[in-house]
């Protein structure tokens, strides 16, 4: 069954919510919502930091077997409860038109390279909906960068062979012409790519190598926060040094 065909309008699934809204409210702090609106969040939040959300998981075993409560959950447009419905939605039966209404109601950088760049690479769209997201006709810059936040979760998921490899590197030879025109969190993205594709794809790390000593540094604008965009040359290199190199992760979910 797919998850974009459960019902979400059961009333007890609407009062489980509920529920769960009404704990989430109780989770949120003053300093978190300063410190979540710093980084961008401009819509409803309450502030939960991500180790209650995943304590809150822990105490509700049914927020793991309830495919439409994530659903649900994303769907109130609340960035605590996004954050935690990409926690707990099963990948596998996510299909493309939820997902692509995912990235599109993703307002904010957690929700647009964590939550949704997670949910599309352990799906069974993630290749091609990363490769359509990083070309969105409108530029948009939430869309663009789940786009490559996407790419670079596949490249940390998927076995080399699973991968098509020559149209990975001709893209990943596009990021320098590609940079200056990205929209701001998006640049973000694309040296995420390359530190990425050098970590997790072995072959390809005298590309990422390449590519990264091109790019240099990359200007992004963080905002009123402390938060630093690696240097791709220097993060490969520490990659390298600590034997990370083509190492595959089992879930990119955090």
């Amino acid at each position: 069954m797919r998850e974009a065909a459960l019902s979400t309008s059961d009333p007890a699934l609407t009062a489980r919510v509920a529920e769960i809204m009404a704990g989430l409210e109780a989770l949120g702090t003053e300093q978190t919502r300063r410190t979540f609106a710093r980084h961008g969040c401009t819509g409803p939040q309450f502030g939960v930091k991500v180790a209650d959300l995943k304590a809150l998981i822990k105490a509700n075993k049914d927020l793991k077997t309830n495919p439409a409560l994530a659903l649900a959950l994303y769907d109130t447009g609340n960035s605590d409860a996004r954050y935690l419905a990409g926690l707990v939605a099963d990948p596998r039966r996510l299909d493309r038109e939820t997902l692509q209404r995912w990235v599109e109601a993703a307002d904010w950088s957690m929700i647009a390279e964590y939550t949704v760049p997670w949910n599309a690479a352990e799906s069974a769209h993630g290749w091609d909906l990363g490769r359509a997201w990083i070309d969105d006709p409108g530029g948009r810059e939430m869309v663009q960068t789940a786009g490559w936040h996407t790419l670079s979760c596949l490249a940390a998921l998927k076995p080399d062979d699973a991968l098509d490899l020559v149209a990975w590197e001709a893209l990943l030879h596009s990021v320098p012409e590609r940079v200056g025109a990205a929209p701001n969190r998006a640049r973000a993205g694309l040296v995420n790519f390359v530190i990425a594709t050098a970590g997790g794809i072995a072959s390809l790390l005298p590309a990422a190598r390449e590519v990264a000593a091109k790019l240099g540094r990359v200007a992004v604008d963080v905002g009123d926060t402390s938060c630093k965009i690696p240097v791709a040359t220097e993060y490969i290199e520490k990659l390298v040094a600590g034997g990370y190199v083509g190492r595959k992760r089992k879930t990119v979910k955090c």
